[in-house]
């Protein structure tokens, strides 16, 4: 039976176990690139014993930042720092992931502890933003960006694409595509952002139409033998559940149809207006009724920081892999934390053997 701590195979690439670390913006970058902080950063929670870590939301295109503070792939200098990173997650134990993006009509945000809303015209960092209509999220995000021209699409899409040859180049070997959290791709098919009437809107097919098109571009160029994700969200809690969660069931399976290899189940973001459950591992439900219907391995986020939830919900077949993300941050070693607390044998080892040798030496009697 698999649990938390057993491995996991997905393509070529295996992970030790099902402790995956999601993507968890840092707001530290300059123009998009990495530096000493990132480096700490990663290198910390890969000698954590993780099987997976995914470095935070990066941008495909300077525009597509939440932040002027995030992570970037649009250039050539920014993929010579990624190769830092990808190498220090590898070489301390985990696998290296990364995420790429672009931020729609909620980019150009101050980071979340100088406001968490949109820059003022007059900051010399401000920047156009654009969605699939000219309608704002609203709540603290209220500015209307500019509907996207057929033009846009395009450069956009193939912006993912260069981003993904970076990260294949720089090392990554798992990429996972953000078609989450109301941001430009969860727009394309949300109801609440996608009001376009051409090829981009309408129905269900239309709206997927720019997630379908952008992951069979980036299928062309990144490996066979390494895992293609998405973060998608399939569920917004606005009182039409059923009818988002259906359909975004029938994308997962043109999705899997098209080459995904796995889905990063997590919640839409697309209006402030939501009544999200929060609570202990909330999506594994709706992560399992997606495994189940689209026949596809799954993961989620959210609520699976208890060891004991995290394995039970691997074990009854709800999820493949727990992201877990923010205990992470106040203690990088959760995952010896996990095994002890699932009484695995030989905790300390799931930690590089420097740490493993000295914890699992010289108990004392209590």
């Amino acid at each position: 039976m698999s649990g938390l701590f057993s491995s996991f195979k997905l393509k070529d690439i295996t992970l030790k176990n099902r402790i995956a670390i999601p993507p968890m913006c840092q707001y530290k970058a300059l123009d998009g690139f990495i530096n000493d902080w990132h480096e700490v950063h990663y290198t910390s929670l890969a000698r954590g014993g993780a099987g997976l870590v995914i470095v935070e939301a990066t941008a495909v295109s300077p525009e597509g930042r939440i932040t002027p503070h995030c992570l970037g792939l649009w250039n050539d200098e920014q993929a010579t720092g990624m190769k830092k990173i990808a190498k220090a997650i590898k070489d301390n134990g985990s696998v290296p992931g990364i995420q790429i993006g672009h931020a729609g009509r909620k980019a150009n945000a101050n980071i979340p502890w100088e406001g968490d809303d949109h820059l003022q015209e007059n900051d010399p960092r401000y920047w156009e933003t654009f969605s699939p209509s000219a309608i704002a999220f609203g709540g603290d995000l209220p500015r209307v960006p500019r509907e996207m021209s057929i033009t846009d699409i395009d450069r956009i899409r193939d912006d993912f694409v260069k981003a993904a040859i970076r990260a294949r180049d720089a090392g990554f070997e798992w990429l996972e595509l953000h078609f989450a959290h109301g941001y430009l791709a969860q727009s394309f098919f949300s109801v609440h952002a996608n009001k376009r009437t051409d090829q981009y809107g309408g129905d269900k097919e239309g709206r997927g139409r720019f997630l379908i098109e952008t992951l069979d571009a980036v299928r062309k160029v990144w490996p066979e033998h390494l895992p293609l994700t998405a973060r998608f969200g399939v569920i917004e809690y606005d009182g039409c559940d059923e009818k988002t969660l259906s359909d975004a069931i029938w994308l997962t399976k043109q999705f899997k149809a098209h080459g995904l290899d796995m889905l990063n189940v997590s919640v839409g973001f697309s209006t402030p207006n939501a009544s999200i459950p929060w609570g202990a591992a909330f999506l594994a439900p709706v992560a399992e009724r997606v495994r189940n219907e689209a026949d596809m391995p799954v993961a989620s986020s959210w609520g699976f920081q208890d060891p004991e939830i995290a394995d039970k919900c691997i074990q009854d077949e709800q999820i493949d892999l727990a992201m877990i993300g923010r205990v992470h941050l106040a203690n990088p070693n959760w995952s010896y934390q996990a095994a002890q607390a699932l009484k695995i044998e030989n905790p300390a080892w799931v930690l590089p053997a420097p740490y493993a040798h000295w914890l699992s030496r010289y108990k004392l009697s209590q």
